[in-house]
C-alpha cells in the first residue's frame, strides 16, 4: 500500500506560470528585473476532507547575473511543503537551482535566448500511521476498532536527494510580444521511496520515485494598446499518470501608460488527466485572476471540479493564491524577458 502512496504524482499548481522554479529549473533568473520573490499556496478537497484537506505551499527566491556581453547566470532557491489527507502524508523539500542563458541572436530590444538549468534538492517524506485503518482492525461486524493492533511502518520518515534539469527557449519580438517553450526532466536519480525495512537485513527495499517529464509553452501578445493575450500550456508525464493544463489569460492595462505596469488579468483554463485504466477525463475548469501593480503581482485561482467526484465535492476543487515581487534596480541592458 505504501509503495503506491509514495509514488503519487508531484505537487502541482493550477497557476503554474506563477511558480517558475517549481515548473522548470531553466526558468531560474529569467525575468525583466534583477531579483524575484515568489510565494504560492494551494488548498484542495476541503469541501469533503475538511481540516484534512490537501495543502501545498512554496516560497522561492531567484536572481539573474550578467555575464559577458549578452548572457546571464541565474541562481535561486526554493522551499516547498505538501501534506495530504488523513494519513498526513507529507513532503518538505529545500532546493537550490542555477541556469545559464545564452543569447542566440537578435539585438537590443529583440532577442532569442537558449537557457539550460538544473537543481539539487533535499527532501523529507513522512506519514502518520496512527490515523490509518488496517484490515487487522476490522471488528468482524463491519466496523473499525482502533484499539486493535494495526500494521507497523518501519520508517515513517526519511530523507532523500532529488535532482532535475531543464531547457528553455524564449524569443522577445518587441516589448509587447514574446513567446517561450521548454521542458524539464525531474527526479533524475529516482530516489528510493520505501517506508519499509527488511526484517533480516534492516535495509529498505528499492521503490524508486517515478521520473517526471514536463513540457510547457506560452507567450504574451498585445493586439492593442490596452488589451493583451497570455496563452499557455503545460503537460506532465510521471509514471502511469499524465496531466495537461491549457488556457489563456486576458490582460487589460490600467492607467495611461505601460510604464507603471498596472494591469488586470482574467483567465480560463482546463485541466485534462487520465485514470489508471487509461481513460481520459476533464478533471477541472480553472478560473484565474491576477493584478499587476508596479513590481507586485497577486494571483488567485479556483478549480471547479468536473470529474466523477463532482457529486461528492459539489464542484468544489481547490483554490490557490500567488504573490510575486520583483526588485529591479539599475539595468545595464535592454533585453526584455517573457512575463511569467
Amino acid at each position: 500500500m505504501f509503495a503506491a502512496m509514495a509514488q503519487a504524482q508531484d505537487i502541482h499548481f493550477s497557476q503554474f506560470y506563477q511558480s517558475p522554479l517549481n515548473l522548470n529549473p531553466a526558468l531560474t533568473g529569467v525575468m525583466n528585473c534583477n531579483h524575484r520573490l515568489v510565494a504560492n499556496y494551494r488548498n484542495q478537497w476541503a469541501s469533503i476532507l475538511k481540516n484534512r484537506a490537501y495543502n501545498t505551499y512554496s516560497a522561492s527566491y531567484d536572481q539573474k547575473l550578467p555575464v559577458g556581453r549578452y548572457d546571464y547566470f541565474g541562481v535561486g532557491g526554493t522551499l516547498w511543503g505538501d501534506k495530504a489527507g488523513t494519513s498526513e502524508f507529507a513532503t518538505i523539500q529545500a532546493r537550490v537551482s542555477g541556469s545559464y542563458a545564452k543569447k542566440m541572436g537578435g539585438y537590443r530590444k529583440k532577442a532569442h535566448y537558449l537557457v539550460f538549468g538544473a537543481d539539487l534538492g533535499l527532501s523529507n517524506r513522512s506519514i502518520n500511521s496512527y490515523n490509518l485503518q488496517w484490515p487487522s482492525q476490522h471488528n468482524g461486524n463491519g466496523g473499525h476498532d482502533p484499539m486493535l493492533a494495526g500494521d507497523i511502518i518501519d520508517d515513517p520518515s526519511f530523507l532523500f536527494a532529488d535532482m532535475s534539469a531543464g531547457v528553455l527557449w524564449f524569443s522577445v519580438l518587441n516589448e509587447e510580444a514574446n513567446f517561450y517553450f521548454g521542458g524539464a526532466f525531474s527526479h533524475l536519480n529516482r530516489a528510493n521511496q520505501s517506508f519499509d525495512r527488511d526484517d533480516v537485513t534492516g535495509e529498505r527495499p528499492n521503490i524508486p520515485l517515478y521520473s517526471k517529464f514536463t513540457f510547457h509553452a506560452g507567450g504574451e501578445f498585445m493586439p492593442s494598446q490596452k488589451f493583451g493575450l497570455s496563452p499557455g500550456v503545460v503537460t506532465f508525464f510521471q509514471g502511469p499518470s499524465w496531466q495537461v493544463n491549457v488556457g489563456n489569460s486576458f490582460k487589460f492595462l490600467l492607467g495611461n501608460s505601460r510604464r507603471y505596469n498596472q494591469a488586470f488579468q482574467f483567465g480560463l483554463w482546463a485541466r485534462l488527466a487520465n485514470k489508471l485504466n487509461d481513460k481520459k477525463l476533464m478533471d477541472a475548469v480553472i478560473v484565474s485572476t491576477r493584478f499587476d501593480y508596479e513590481q507586485f503581482n497577486i494571483g488567485f485561482s479556483y478549480d471547479v471540479n468536473t470529474s466523477s467526484l463532482f457529486t461528492a465535492t459539489n464542484g468544489n476543487g481547490a483554490f490557490e493564491f500567488s504573490l510575486i515581487y520583483k526588485i529591479c534596480g539599475p539595468e545595464r541592458r535592454g533585453v526584455y524577458c517573457p512575463s511569467f
